[in-house]
């Protein structure tokens, strides 16, 4: 399939991608680990070799690297798919920093796996956030993803518990909503939070966008 889409440098896209025919590319934690990691090793001008940058995410910070091809601004990794919000940054940029990220990582999952072919579907989708509303509704949206997780049918019934689902979310280690609210972590180096417009002045702007869409759906009392 192919993508029909043009990237522009200084706008904002949804890129996004899953498993062909739908299976988990993410089994175990060490496989969110080494895709955290690739997402700051392959955002680079340099080939990526994490045999010799270090192949944890502690590692290639210290390790460092060129000049980046394109701004991370949110992500979200579920086990069968992900997601981010991109803004183009050079002239192709997300389109190397995709083909890099993909092809490293299918590298590592089927050397680790012992299999060969594809792991995700050929060409990554793509939509332009070319306005403020969509791009807002992106960053809820992305970083709700978890909640299936816990509530498969939290969109078709609502929200039983949204302290629990709130809790989840900020412990859910394979996205950016903690780097959202303020947390202090490694990952944190991998984002351009501040290339976003000032939607979100503080933690607690931000907490309170994504309790709205929670709030949208929470599951009516029945009588």
């Amino acid at each position: 399939m192919s993508r029909k889409i043009d990237f522009s440098i200084g706008e904002f896209y949804h890129v996004y991608n899953r498993g062909v025919d739908k299976r988990k590319i993410f089994p175990s934690k060490t496989d969110y680990r080494r895709f955290i990691t690739l997402l700051f090793a392959c955002n680079s001008e340099r080939p990526v070799n994490l045999r010799e940058q270090g192949e944890s995410l502690e590692d290639a910070l210290a390790t460092g690297r060129t000049d980046t091809l394109t701004n991370i601004c949110a992500y979200c990794l579920m086990p069968n798919h992900f997601h981010m919000v991109l803004r183009e940054k050079t002239e192709r940029g997300i389109s190397r920093f995709m083909q890099k990220l993909q092809t490293a990582y299918t590298m590592y999952f089927n050397e680790r796996n012992r299999r060969t072919g594809a792991l995700l579907e050929s060409t990554f989708r793509a939509s332009h956030a070319n306005t403020d509303e969509y791009l807002k509704y992106l960053i809820s949206y992305i970083h709700l993803n978890p909640v299936k997780l816990i509530e498969p049918k939290w969109k078709e019934t609502g929200i039983a518990d949204r302290p629990r689902a709130e809790k989840f979310l900020q412990s859910y280690a394979h996205s950016s909503y903690p780097d959202y609210t303020s947390s202090t972590r490694q990952e944190s180096a991998i984002l351009k939070i501040g290339e976003l417009p000032e939607y979100f002045e503080s933690a607690l702007d931000f907490k309170s966008a994504v309790r709205e869409w929670l709030e949208f759906n929470i599951k009516s009392p029945k009588g």
